[in-house]
């Protein structure tokens, strides 16, 4: 859906040069946003790296392993379905460390792993079972302590005080994350009634 809202965009900017007689924009658009993103990409390169890289470390130390048996209490009553020896639940909270780091890129693996021993553990293969749902709730809407990408992109564009972010990030993620969880909570109550 998203490549068929920016195949629509890309044509009404062209078509709108052409009706104008600014095709020029275009091509000194093209040319100069190019070598501007590749810049912005290289800037923001060292800090994923970075953080992906300690996150890599937390893996292999076991320190992921030893969060994960931190929140297992709230991961068992958030996932009631998921029995408390599945793998689900570390990757669960492994994909929530790394979240809360602001890694996305490092969250991903984790939250394909979950999403597949979820999957096993489902009745229904054809449909999202309930706790898909509630950790597709966690993982979009999750705690970001550390906001790493943006903090790259802040230092990138020569930003004053680059981690003035944090604590107001902190406040929003959180926010939106009992937000969701609340939803998840109140509709999944709802259809069981």
């Amino acid at each position: 859906m998203v490549s068929y809202i920016w195949f629509f965009l890309i044509v009404i900017g062209v078509l709108f040069s052409l009706f104008t007689g600014r095709l020029d924009v275009i091509n000194d658009s093209i040319l100069t946003n190019g070598s501007k993103a590749l810049d912005l990409m290289l800037s923001i390169l060292p800090v994923i790296v970075l953080w992906t890289g300690i996150m890599k470390i937390a893996e292999e130390s076991g320190l992921l392993r030893k969060f994960a048996k931190l929140v297992e209490p709230i991961l068992s009553r958030l996932f009631p379905s998921v029995p408390k020896d599945n793998p689900a639940l570390g990757f669960i909270a492994s994909n929530i460390a790394a979240n809360m780091m602001g890694l996305g890129s490092a969250a991903t693996p984790f939250g394909l792993k979950a999403m597949s021993e979820l999957q096993k553990i489902n009745d229904k293969k054809d449909t999202a079972s309930v706790a898909m749902i509630t950790f597709l709730v966690l993982n979009t809407a999750g705690v970001t302590i550390v906001p790493t990408t943006v903090l790259a992109l802040r230092i990138a564009h020569g930003s004053a005080n680059p981690s003035e972010i944090i604590l107001p990030g902190v406040i929003a993620t959180f926010c939106s994350s009992i937000g969701g969880l609340l939803l998840d909570y109140c509709i999944r109550r709802r259809k069981m009634k």
